[in-house]
């Protein structure tokens, strides 16, 4: 029909820069990048990247009220007119807002991923702790801490009935409340222990070494990837010292002299 929609120069800028990131990072010329085919396979989920220009915060005063209420507006184009509003709960006029990306997920509900600079880092504590990653409990740690998120069994039967009247959407609400749910759970696990302690030890385990086994259902559930990764980065910020050890002969070697010699074989031993 010859319409189209005059959008901002920088937005355009951001999602050439995100292109030709993907690029360098997977060393190809071509990508299947952001397909939205509707004959495609697999389809990409919704993606619209802001730049610090294109972000205007507004503070208004309510009527007949003294607290102001604290908008984001975001330009979608250069027309005054194509603007998303967006109500600040978590007070961003405290914050230099850097960038902002509008992202879509499975269930076709939108959520606005802000940036700012100079955030206060959370500050890690004094002691020292290791963790012990396991499938009956996702992660034990030296401090009595335990971390369980065995939630697909628990939606086992809800997903089924759902799987077995084909209701796609019910299928995508219990996935998305099962993944939400997990992340919570590590969230609060690792938070904690990135505030309690300055040394968090980790065994190198990998879950694709047991995929192959009955243990996968159980090993995708525990979530240890997730846990390492959220440990990796939150440990950087807070400067906790993160450090993933080998757990092979781990308790059959001697803690005082190293020795593997006289060890323990197995649970006779």
């Amino acid at each position: 029909s010859g319409e189209y929609l005059n959008l901002h120069s920088q937005t355009l800028q951001a999602i050439s820069e995100t292109h030709a990131k993907s690029r360098k990072q997977f060393k190809k010329a071509k990508l299947n990048w952001r397909t939205n085919n509707p004959k495609a396979k697999r389809r990409s989920l919704g993606w619209i990247p802001f730049k610090k220009t294109a972000i205007k915060h507004l503070a208004t005063r309510q009527s007949g009220k003294k607290s102001l209420k604290s908008t984001i507006q975001l330009s979608l184009a250069k027309s005054k007119k194509l603007t998303i509003d967006l109500w600040d709960s978590y007070n961003l006029s405290l914050y230099n807002i850097n960038t902002c990306e509008l992202v879509q997920d499975a269930r076709g509900r939108w959520y606005a991923c802000i940036t700012v600079k100079e955030f206060p880092k959370t500050k890690c504590g004094t002691g020292q702790v290791g963790i012990d990653l396991g499938c009956q409990d996702s992660a034990v740690s030296s401090n009595g801490d335990v971390l369980t998120t065995k939630l697909t069994h628990q939606y086992a039967e809800k997903l089924a009935i759902a799987q077995r009247a084909k209701n796609k959407k019910r299928v995508r609400a219990i996935h998305a409340k099962i993944k939400n749910t997990r992340q919570d759970l590590i969230h609060k696990f690792t938070n904690k222990l990135v505030k309690a302690n300055n040394l968090i030890v980790v065994g190198k385990i990998k879950s694709t070494s047991f995929t192959s086994s009955k243990l996968a259902k159980s090993v995708y559930d525990a979530g240890w990837f997730e846990i390492k990764r959220q440990l990796d980065y939150k440990c950087a910020n807070a400067g906790c010292h993160y450090i993933e050890v080998n757990e092979a002969y781990s308790t059959q070697t001697c803690s005082c002299c190293g020795s593997r010699q006289d060890s323990p074989k197995g649970r006779s031993g």
